[in-house]
Protein backbone atom coordinates (compact mmCIF):
# COMPACT_ATOMS: atom_id res chain seq x y z
CA UNK A 1 0.00 0.00 0.00
CA UNK A 2 1.25 3.50 -0.69
CA UNK A 3 1.46 6.04 1.90
CA UNK A 4 1.94 9.35 1.03
CA UNK A 5 1.64 12.39 3.14
CA UNK A 6 0.42 14.63 0.30
CA UNK A 7 -2.99 15.15 -0.60
CA UNK A 8 -4.31 12.63 -3.11
CA UNK A 9 -7.66 13.04 -4.90
CA UNK A 10 -9.25 10.37 -6.21
CA UNK A 11 -11.66 10.71 -9.31
CA UNK A 12 -12.68 9.37 -12.46
CA UNK A 13 -10.73 10.28 -15.38
CA UNK A 14 -12.49 8.71 -18.62
CA UNK A 15 -14.64 6.00 -18.96
CA UNK A 16 -14.05 2.62 -19.76
CA UNK A 17 -14.89 2.50 -23.60
CA UNK A 18 -11.92 -0.08 -24.53
CA UNK A 19 -13.52 -2.66 -22.03
CA UNK A 20 -17.63 -2.40 -22.21
CA UNK A 21 -16.92 -2.18 -26.26
CA UNK A 22 -15.29 -5.69 -25.62
CA UNK A 23 -18.12 -6.93 -24.59
CA UNK A 24 -21.01 -7.62 -26.48
CA UNK A 25 -24.61 -6.52 -25.87
CA UNK A 26 -26.30 -9.58 -26.81
CA UNK A 27 -25.84 -12.92 -27.32
CA UNK A 28 -27.85 -16.05 -29.67
CA UNK A 29 -28.75 -18.50 -27.83
CA UNK A 30 -30.35 -20.89 -30.47
CA UNK A 31 -33.15 -18.70 -32.30
CA UNK A 32 -32.99 -16.25 -29.22
CA UNK A 33 -31.16 -12.68 -29.07
CA UNK A 34 -30.34 -12.43 -24.97
CA UNK A 35 -29.46 -9.40 -23.30
CA UNK A 36 -25.47 -9.49 -21.85
CA UNK A 37 -26.20 -8.26 -18.18
CA UNK A 38 -22.13 -7.92 -16.21
CA UNK A 39 -22.88 -9.28 -12.77
CA UNK A 40 -19.58 -9.47 -10.95
CA UNK A 41 -16.55 -7.49 -10.78
CA UNK A 42 -12.55 -8.30 -9.19
CA UNK A 43 -9.71 -6.38 -10.91
CA UNK A 44 -5.96 -6.01 -10.35
CA UNK A 45 -2.79 -4.57 -11.58
CA UNK A 46 -2.91 -6.88 -14.32
CA UNK A 47 -6.58 -7.99 -15.50
CA UNK A 48 -10.02 -6.71 -15.30
CA UNK A 49 -12.59 -9.98 -14.44
CA UNK A 50 -16.11 -9.39 -15.70
CA UNK A 51 -18.90 -11.80 -15.06
CA UNK A 52 -22.20 -11.99 -16.93
CA UNK A 53 -25.65 -13.56 -16.88
CA UNK A 54 -24.99 -15.41 -19.66
CA UNK A 55 -22.23 -17.32 -17.34
CA UNK A 56 -19.42 -16.08 -19.85
CA UNK A 57 -16.23 -14.88 -18.07
CA UNK A 58 -15.15 -11.96 -19.20
CA UNK A 59 -10.77 -11.66 -18.62
CA UNK A 60 -8.92 -8.27 -20.13
CA UNK A 61 -5.61 -8.45 -19.72
CA UNK A 62 -4.44 -4.96 -19.30
CA UNK A 63 -0.66 -5.29 -20.19
CA UNK A 64 -1.49 -6.64 -23.56
CA UNK A 65 -4.68 -4.70 -24.36
CA UNK A 66 -6.46 -8.10 -24.67
CA UNK A 67 -10.17 -9.67 -23.95
CA UNK A 68 -9.93 -13.28 -23.76
CA UNK A 69 -13.60 -15.31 -22.78
CA UNK A 70 -13.53 -18.40 -20.42
CA UNK A 71 -17.18 -20.18 -20.63
CA UNK A 72 -19.18 -22.12 -17.70
CA UNK A 73 -20.07 -25.43 -19.85
CA UNK A 74 -23.57 -26.16 -19.47
CA UNK A 75 -26.70 -24.66 -18.68
CA UNK A 76 -26.40 -21.12 -19.21
CA UNK A 77 -26.70 -18.71 -15.54
CA UNK A 78 -25.37 -15.64 -13.88
CA UNK A 79 -22.17 -15.42 -12.81
CA UNK A 80 -22.54 -13.86 -9.22
CA UNK A 81 -18.96 -13.50 -8.05
CA UNK A 82 -15.42 -13.54 -9.50
CA UNK A 83 -11.88 -13.51 -7.88
CA UNK A 84 -8.14 -13.13 -9.46
CA UNK A 85 -5.11 -13.99 -8.23
CA UNK A 86 -1.67 -13.31 -9.58
CA UNK A 87 1.17 -15.05 -7.81
CA UNK A 88 3.70 -17.59 -9.41
CA UNK A 89 0.53 -18.58 -11.79
CA UNK A 90 -2.32 -16.28 -12.86
CA UNK A 91 -5.65 -17.54 -11.35
CA UNK A 92 -9.37 -16.93 -11.81
CA UNK A 93 -12.27 -18.37 -10.04
CA UNK A 94 -16.10 -17.65 -10.64
CA UNK A 95 -19.02 -18.91 -8.89
CA UNK A 96 -22.55 -18.86 -9.76
CA UNK A 97 -26.26 -19.01 -9.16
CA UNK A 98 -26.99 -22.73 -8.96
CA UNK A 99 -23.49 -23.11 -6.72
CA UNK A 100 -21.26 -23.89 -8.97
CA UNK A 101 -17.37 -22.77 -8.86
CA UNK A 102 -14.63 -23.04 -11.69
CA UNK A 103 -11.58 -21.74 -11.37
CA UNK A 104 -9.30 -21.27 -14.50
CA UNK A 105 -5.43 -21.20 -14.44
CA UNK A 106 -4.27 -18.35 -16.98
CA UNK A 107 -1.82 -18.82 -19.91
CA UNK A 108 1.80 -16.61 -19.81
CA UNK A 109 4.24 -15.95 -21.88
CA UNK A 110 6.97 -15.80 -19.34
CA UNK A 111 9.63 -18.72 -19.00
CA UNK A 112 8.44 -21.51 -16.39
CA UNK A 113 4.97 -20.84 -16.57
CA UNK A 114 1.90 -22.10 -17.53
CA UNK A 115 1.25 -22.74 -21.47
CA UNK A 116 -2.14 -24.45 -21.57
CA UNK A 117 -5.04 -22.96 -20.12
CA UNK A 118 -6.57 -25.32 -17.59
CA UNK A 119 -9.70 -25.55 -15.82
CA UNK A 120 -11.07 -26.90 -12.13
CA UNK A 121 -14.30 -27.76 -11.13
CA UNK A 122 -15.97 -27.45 -7.74
CA UNK A 123 -19.00 -29.48 -8.22
CA UNK A 124 -21.51 -30.73 -5.66
CA UNK A 125 -21.31 -29.23 -2.15
CA UNK A 126 -22.81 -25.72 -2.87
CA UNK A 127 -26.51 -25.84 -3.98
CA UNK A 128 -27.16 -22.20 -3.60
CA UNK A 129 -25.69 -19.40 -4.97
CA UNK A 130 -22.17 -18.23 -4.41
CA UNK A 131 -22.01 -15.31 -2.56
CA UNK A 132 -17.89 -15.16 -1.72
CA UNK A 133 -14.45 -16.25 -2.67
CA UNK A 134 -11.08 -16.13 -1.11
CA UNK A 135 -7.85 -16.94 -2.31
CA UNK A 136 -4.69 -17.55 -0.59
CA UNK A 137 -1.81 -15.83 -1.50
CA UNK A 138 -0.10 -18.82 -2.92
CA UNK A 139 -2.97 -20.21 -5.20
CA UNK A 140 -2.94 -23.40 -3.06
CA UNK A 141 -6.25 -22.78 -1.56
CA UNK A 142 -9.50 -21.46 -2.42
CA UNK A 143 -12.73 -20.77 -0.14
CA UNK A 144 -15.94 -20.10 -1.14
CA UNK A 145 -19.31 -19.43 0.41
CA UNK A 146 -22.98 -19.63 -0.73
CA UNK A 147 -26.52 -18.09 0.31
CA UNK A 148 -27.58 -20.37 2.24
CA UNK A 149 -24.28 -20.77 4.61
CA UNK A 150 -21.57 -23.31 3.73
CA UNK A 151 -18.11 -22.69 3.07
CA UNK A 152 -16.09 -24.89 1.04
CA UNK A 153 -12.73 -25.50 0.89
CA UNK A 154 -10.93 -26.15 -2.28
CA UNK A 155 -7.33 -27.69 -2.34
CA UNK A 156 -5.46 -26.82 -6.01
CA UNK A 157 -2.72 -28.80 -6.82
CA UNK A 158 -1.30 -27.14 -10.16
CA UNK A 159 1.39 -29.33 -10.62
CA UNK A 160 -0.67 -32.64 -10.55
CA UNK A 161 -3.60 -30.74 -12.28
CA UNK A 162 -6.00 -31.72 -9.04
CA UNK A 163 -8.30 -29.83 -7.11
CA UNK A 164 -9.95 -31.68 -4.20
CA UNK A 165 -13.22 -30.10 -2.10
CA UNK A 166 -14.96 -30.84 1.04
CA UNK A 167 -17.05 -28.41 3.53
CA UNK A 168 -15.63 -27.06 6.63
CA UNK A 169 -18.07 -24.44 7.75
CA UNK A 170 -21.90 -23.75 7.84
CA UNK A 171 -23.59 -21.08 9.24
CA UNK A 172 -27.13 -20.54 9.89
CA UNK A 173 -27.07 -17.30 7.39
CA UNK A 174 -25.96 -16.19 3.84
CA UNK A 175 -22.55 -15.90 3.93
CA UNK A 176 -21.35 -12.13 2.69
CA UNK A 177 -17.40 -11.71 2.68
CA UNK A 178 -14.61 -13.75 2.78
CA UNK A 179 -10.82 -13.30 3.72
CA UNK A 180 -8.07 -15.51 3.76
CA UNK A 181 -4.31 -14.85 6.28
CA UNK A 182 -1.92 -16.96 7.98
CA UNK A 183 -4.04 -20.31 8.02
CA UNK A 184 -7.21 -17.91 9.60
CA UNK A 185 -10.46 -17.66 7.57
CA UNK A 186 -12.35 -14.34 8.06
CA UNK A 187 -15.93 -14.77 7.56
CA UNK A 188 -18.69 -12.39 7.72
CA UNK A 189 -22.39 -13.45 7.40
CA UNK A 190 -25.64 -11.80 7.59
CA UNK A 191 -25.58 -12.19 11.12
CA UNK A 192 -22.37 -12.09 12.13
CA UNK A 193 -18.21 -12.49 11.65
CA UNK A 194 -15.91 -15.02 13.10
CA UNK A 195 -12.69 -16.50 12.56
CA UNK A 196 -12.17 -20.09 11.19
CA UNK A 197 -8.79 -21.39 12.30
CA UNK A 198 -7.98 -23.51 9.36
CA UNK A 199 -5.31 -26.22 10.79
CA UNK A 200 -7.59 -26.11 14.62
CA UNK A 201 -10.93 -26.43 12.98
CA UNK A 202 -11.94 -24.07 15.41
CA UNK A 203 -14.15 -21.11 15.45
CA UNK A 204 -14.54 -17.59 17.42
CA UNK A 205 -16.30 -14.90 16.71
CA UNK A 206 -15.83 -11.20 16.21
CA UNK A 207 -17.01 -9.64 19.28
CA UNK A 208 -19.08 -10.48 22.10
CA UNK A 209 -22.25 -11.05 20.82
CA UNK A 210 -24.16 -10.97 17.08
CA UNK A 211 -25.31 -7.90 15.27
CA UNK A 212 -28.87 -7.24 17.12
CA UNK A 213 -29.77 -6.43 13.49
CA UNK A 214 -29.10 -8.83 10.34
CA UNK A 215 -27.59 -7.07 7.55
CA UNK A 216 -24.35 -7.30 4.93
CA UNK A 217 -21.97 -6.41 7.10
CA UNK A 218 -18.47 -7.46 6.12
CA UNK A 219 -14.88 -7.62 7.19
CA UNK A 220 -11.36 -7.76 6.35
CA UNK A 221 -7.92 -8.30 7.56
CA UNK A 222 -5.58 -5.57 7.58
CA UNK A 223 -2.60 -6.24 5.12
CA UNK A 224 1.48 -5.66 6.69
CA UNK A 225 4.06 -8.62 7.38
CA UNK A 226 2.93 -10.86 10.50
CA UNK A 227 2.81 -13.76 11.98
CA UNK A 228 -0.87 -15.28 13.19
CA UNK A 229 -0.81 -13.64 16.25
CA UNK A 230 -0.29 -10.10 14.86
CA UNK A 231 -3.28 -10.14 12.89
CA UNK A 232 -5.75 -7.80 12.95
CA UNK A 233 -8.99 -6.76 11.10
CA UNK A 234 -11.79 -4.45 10.55
CA UNK A 235 -15.48 -5.20 10.82
CA UNK A 236 -18.28 -3.02 9.88
CA UNK A 237 -21.25 -2.80 12.19
CA UNK A 238 -24.81 -1.23 11.79
CA UNK A 239 -25.05 2.40 13.23
CA UNK A 240 -21.99 3.75 10.77
CA UNK A 241 -19.76 1.91 13.10
CA UNK A 242 -16.05 -0.11 12.75
CA UNK A 243 -14.66 -2.42 14.61
CA UNK A 244 -11.11 -3.35 15.13
CA UNK A 245 -10.27 -6.32 16.50
CA UNK A 246 -7.45 -8.68 16.84
CA UNK A 247 -6.94 -12.86 15.51
CA UNK A 248 -9.18 -13.63 18.68
CA UNK A 249 -12.24 -12.21 17.62
CA UNK A 250 -11.21 -9.18 20.81
CA UNK A 251 -12.47 -5.93 19.83
CA UNK A 252 -10.10 -3.15 20.52
CA UNK A 253 -11.32 -0.33 19.08
CA UNK A 254 -14.56 1.02 18.16
CA UNK A 255 -15.11 3.84 15.47
CA UNK A 256 -18.03 5.86 15.87
CA UNK A 257 -18.61 7.51 12.11
CA UNK A 258 -22.05 9.22 13.21
CA UNK A 259 -20.67 12.69 13.20
CA UNK A 260 -18.26 11.85 10.22
CA UNK A 261 -21.26 11.34 8.09
CA UNK A 262 -23.35 13.62 9.12
CA UNK A 263 -22.03 16.26 6.88
CA UNK A 264 -22.24 13.83 3.87
CA UNK A 265 -19.32 12.64 2.47
CA UNK A 266 -17.75 15.00 -0.75
CA UNK A 267 -18.46 12.92 -3.84
CA UNK A 268 -15.89 11.51 -5.83
CA UNK A 269 -15.73 13.75 -9.38
CA UNK A 270 -16.76 11.79 -12.16
CA UNK A 271 -16.69 12.40 -15.69
CA UNK A 272 -19.09 13.70 -17.01
CA UNK A 273 -22.25 11.48 -18.52
CA UNK A 274 -25.27 12.29 -20.80
CA UNK A 275 -27.28 10.23 -18.67
CA UNK A 276 -27.26 11.03 -14.62
CA UNK A 277 -25.17 8.70 -12.36
CA UNK A 278 -27.40 8.62 -9.62
CA UNK A 279 -30.09 6.30 -8.92
CA UNK A 280 -33.36 8.81 -8.32
CA UNK A 281 -35.55 8.95 -5.55
CA UNK A 282 -34.26 9.96 -1.91
CA UNK A 283 -31.07 9.01 -0.05
CA UNK A 284 -31.25 5.77 1.86
CA UNK A 285 -30.36 5.51 5.21
CA UNK A 286 -26.69 5.57 5.41
CA UNK A 287 -24.46 2.40 6.57
CA UNK A 288 -21.42 0.81 6.02
CA UNK A 289 -21.32 -2.71 3.89
CA UNK A 290 -18.36 -4.88 2.69
CA UNK A 291 -15.32 -3.74 3.39
CA UNK A 292 -11.79 -3.93 2.50
CA UNK A 293 -8.38 -2.01 3.24
CA UNK A 294 -7.22 0.77 0.20
CA UNK A 295 -4.30 3.06 -0.25
CA UNK A 296 -2.94 3.71 2.67
CA UNK A 297 -2.65 2.58 6.50
CA UNK A 298 -6.01 2.94 8.22
CA UNK A 299 -8.03 3.81 4.89
CA UNK A 300 -11.06 1.58 4.44
CA UNK A 301 -13.36 1.50 1.62
CA UNK A 302 -16.71 0.48 2.52
CA UNK A 303 -19.80 -0.25 0.11
CA UNK A 304 -23.54 -1.48 -0.57
CA UNK A 305 -25.74 -1.64 -3.12
CA UNK A 306 -26.70 2.22 -2.68
CA UNK A 307 -23.37 3.93 -1.22
CA UNK A 308 -19.45 3.74 -1.24
CA UNK A 309 -17.11 5.70 1.23
CA UNK A 310 -13.84 5.80 1.37
CA UNK A 311 -12.99 5.92 5.11
CA UNK A 312 -9.91 7.57 7.44
CA UNK A 313 -10.08 5.99 10.21
CA UNK A 314 -7.18 7.46 12.00
CA UNK A 315 -8.77 11.14 12.28
CA UNK A 316 -12.36 8.57 12.12
CA UNK A 317 -13.14 11.05 8.79
CA UNK A 318 -15.10 10.62 5.27
CA UNK A 319 -12.36 11.23 2.46
CA UNK A 320 -15.30 10.90 -0.48
CA UNK A 321 -17.66 8.50 -1.89
CA UNK A 322 -20.87 8.36 -3.93
CA UNK A 323 -24.17 8.44 -1.84
CA UNK A 324 -27.75 7.05 -3.59
CA UNK A 325 -26.27 6.06 -6.74
CA UNK A 326 -28.53 2.09 -6.30
CA UNK A 327 -27.77 -0.47 -8.55
CA UNK A 328 -24.06 -1.02 -7.23
CA UNK A 329 -23.42 -4.45 -8.02
CA UNK A 330 -19.76 -5.62 -7.20
CA UNK A 331 -16.89 -3.15 -6.32
CA UNK A 332 -13.08 -4.47 -6.41
CA UNK A 333 -9.91 -1.94 -5.98
CA UNK A 334 -6.75 -2.33 -6.53
CA UNK A 335 -3.27 -0.21 -5.16
CA UNK A 336 -4.91 3.00 -5.93
CA UNK A 337 -7.80 1.82 -7.82
CA UNK A 338 -11.49 1.15 -7.17
CA UNK A 339 -13.57 0.07 -9.27
CA UNK A 340 -17.50 -0.21 -9.64
CA UNK A 341 -19.81 -2.04 -11.67
CA UNK A 342 -23.43 -0.76 -11.60
CA UNK A 343 -26.38 -1.49 -13.11
CA UNK A 344 -26.71 -3.96 -16.28
CA UNK A 345 -23.11 -2.40 -17.89
CA UNK A 346 -21.57 0.35 -16.51
CA UNK A 347 -18.02 -0.17 -15.19
CA UNK A 348 -16.33 3.33 -13.72
CA UNK A 349 -12.51 3.36 -12.46
CA UNK A 350 -11.85 5.80 -9.49
CA UNK A 351 -8.71 6.01 -8.92
CA UNK A 352 -5.69 8.70 -8.31
CA UNK A 353 -3.89 8.89 -11.69
CA UNK A 354 -4.85 7.73 -15.61
CA UNK A 355 -5.00 4.74 -16.62
CA UNK A 356 -2.65 4.18 -19.34
CA UNK A 357 -3.89 3.68 -23.27
CA UNK A 358 -5.43 0.22 -24.32
CA UNK A 359 -6.39 -1.18 -27.30
CA UNK A 360 -8.47 -4.56 -27.34
CA UNK A 361 -7.87 -7.44 -29.70
CA UNK A 362 -10.53 -10.55 -28.91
Amino acid sequence: MASEAAPVTFREFCPLHYLLSAIPEKVQKGFRSVAVRLTALDASGDYIAVGSSTGMLYLYCRRLGRMRRHSFEGKMESITTVKLLSCFDDLVAAGTTSGRVAIFQLVSALPGRNKQLRRFDVAGIHRSSITALAWSPNGMKLFSGDGRGKVVYSSLDLDQGACSSHLVLEEPSSIVQLDYSQKVLLVSTLQRSLLFYTEEQSVRQVGAQPRKSAGRFGACFIPGLCKQSDLTLYASRPGLRLWKADVHGTVQATFILKDAFATGATPFELYPRLEPFGGGGGVPEKRLGLVSCFFQEGWVLSWNEHSIYLLDTVNQATIAGLEGSGDIVSVSCTENEIFLLKGDRNIIRISSRPEGLASVGV
